[in-house]
């Protein structure tokens, strides 16, 4: 009898999240953790966080860190695994040997594994010899070695791996994302599950922990869509020596693409989720946007809350289709998630960006600076990190100040003009306030020397900010106070 595919649902779900500890978190691996978990939470089951840690060679405790750190920042919490406890500890693969050893023992005792002599040089040649691609692949063929047989290699001091024996039929699953998958019976050969040094591999340590900590829906990436039959291989066996209850249900999400259509490289930099932290991106534009390479909530809306897509999340309507990571829009997105935040929160988050000009914590005028400032920039923000351009200049010594070359390229050779006007008819103003001054620059600007707003203000934004660009003109004016604003002016009219 064949093992079933589980019908769990609602609360009975279990996914999990199992990451290898290499290198920086990559956004294609975080959008593996975001579906798993929405669907967890979506369905009120449970999400594990394991870690696949039994590469030496590659593994490191500081990316082990970072995929702590990425999953907190972004608030996708786990209900069992590393950090939490549960129960199926460890959830690590390194301190489970003893687990996978035991494992090992019942599927040879079963004729379930069996031991494999053969060379890939010797594969080879007995591919050529038979008239097969000589790169086919193994043919099977040490299956009924007898014990006379496999004592002769052993004389001759090579080392066996251990082989699964696959069923001898064509494989299938329903793909929660693609539909009926078959792989054609001969298309999986019976496959190596422990080297001959005696380390198990991926493909058996991953089905083994997804058996014995009941996980009912295995949601992972299309590269590893063609090692499932084995896993489902693995899966019948383990369900026939009474480790696993069911084989879990299988989605596999679509390739997350870069430029050119190209897979997203750990080598590109918007792979790394740290960059887009270091950029400026908030958890939640981050979030809503990850979400979109693959899935939608609903026809022409792009923007939704972390809320809102647990409660409309379901991983069939998954795309199958290769999703391409397109930064504009990352950032569009996350410029709205940025106007969706509270003031306060939103002063909160810009301090991290600008330590070069607050201090940590804030002094009482920077505070009240940041707070009369911090809504002339929010609207037109996209990415936190612009907040040093943005309103550097109102932190800034008036005489520290440095006007930018390509600010200085914008004026004119009446700039001078412009601006000993433009300090004339401030020092005429009395309440220093935003309708105030904006009168009396206008008066004196536009209706006096009749210059066009463009000309007339962009001297005085150039003096101000030392940027081309800055926040609204007059109420950065406000902001400043009479004394700066007219330093400043007064300043770029003398170079």
């Amino acid at each position: 009898m064949t093992a079933p595919f589980t019908t769990a649902s609602g609360s009975d779900i279990r996914v999990r999240f199992c990451p290898s500890p290499t290198g920086t978190p990559h956004v294609g691996l975080i959008r593996t953790a975001l579906f798993n978990w929405a669907y967890a939470r979506h369905n009120g089951g449970k999400l594990v966080f394991r870690i696949e840690d039994t590469d030496a060679a590659r593994d490191s405790e500081e990316s082990y860190q970072q995929i702590i750190e990425a999953l907190q920042w972004l608030h996708l919490d786990w209900d069992e695994g590393v950090e939490v406890g549960g129960p199926h500890e460890p959830y690590r693969q390194s301190a489970r040997t003893s687990i996978y050893e035991d494992t090992i023992a019942k599927l040879k005792a079963s004729g379930h594994v069996y031991e494999s002599f053969v060379t890939p040089e010797e594969m080879e040649a007995r591919n050529k010899a038979a008239g097969r691609d000589p790169k086919q692949g193994y043919d099977n063929h040490e299956r009924d070695l007898t014990e006379e047989e496999r004592q002769a290699f052993r004389d001759q001091g090579r080392e066996p791996a251990l082989r699964l024996r696959v069923p001898d039929r064509d494989l299938s699953f329903q793909d929660l994302v693609r539909g009926e998958i078959t792989f054609k019976q001969g298309t999986f050969p019976d496959f190596v599950v422990v080297r001959p040094n005696g380390k198990p591999l991926y493909t058996f340590t991953n089905p083994v922990d997804d058996a014995l900590m009941g996980i009912t829906h295995v949601l992972r990436g299309e590269d590893i869509l063609s090692s499932t039959p084995r896993q489902i291989a693995l899966y019948e066996a383990l369900y026939e020596i009474g480790l696993a209850e069911f084989i879990p249900q299988f989605g596999h999400l679509p390739y997350v693409m870069g430029e050119g259509n190209k897979k997203l490289s750990k080598r590109d930099p918007e792979s790394n989720l740290f960059h887009h932290r270091a950029n400026g991106m908030v958890p939640e534009g981050l979030i809503n946007y990850l979400a979109l390479l693959g899935w939608s909530i609903g026809p022409d809306r792009d923007v939704f809350s972390v809320a809102e897509m647990v409660e409309a999340f379901d991983v069939a309507d998954v795309n199958p289709n290769p999703a391409r990571f397109d930064q504009k829009k990352a950032e569009a997105i996350n410029g709205d998630h940025i106007r969706l935040l509270p003031a306060d929160e939103f002063r909160q988050r810009l301090l991290p960006y600008l330590t070069d000009f607050v201090q940590s914590p804030p002094t009482a005028e920077q505070e009240h600076v940041l707070e009369q400032a911090a809504p002339l920039v929010q609207e037109r923000m996209q990415v936190l990190s612009e907040a040093p351009g943005m309103l550097g200049f109102l932190f800034t010594a008036d005489d520290a100040l440095v006007v930018e070359d390509d600010a200085l390229a914008t004026l004119k050779d009446d700039a001078g003009d412009v601006l000993r006007a433009g300090i004339a008819a401030l020092e005429g103003v009395e309440s220093w306030a935003t309708a105030e001054i904006e009168a009396a620059l206008r008066a004196a600007l536009i209706d006096g020397l009749g210059l066009k707003p463009r000309l007339a203000f962009g001297p005085l934004r150039v003096a101000v900010s030392g940027r081309r660009i800055s926040p609204p003109l007059f109420e950065s004016m406000e902001i400043l106070g009479k004394e700066s604003t007219i330093a400043r002016l007064r300043r770029l009219a003398d170079r």
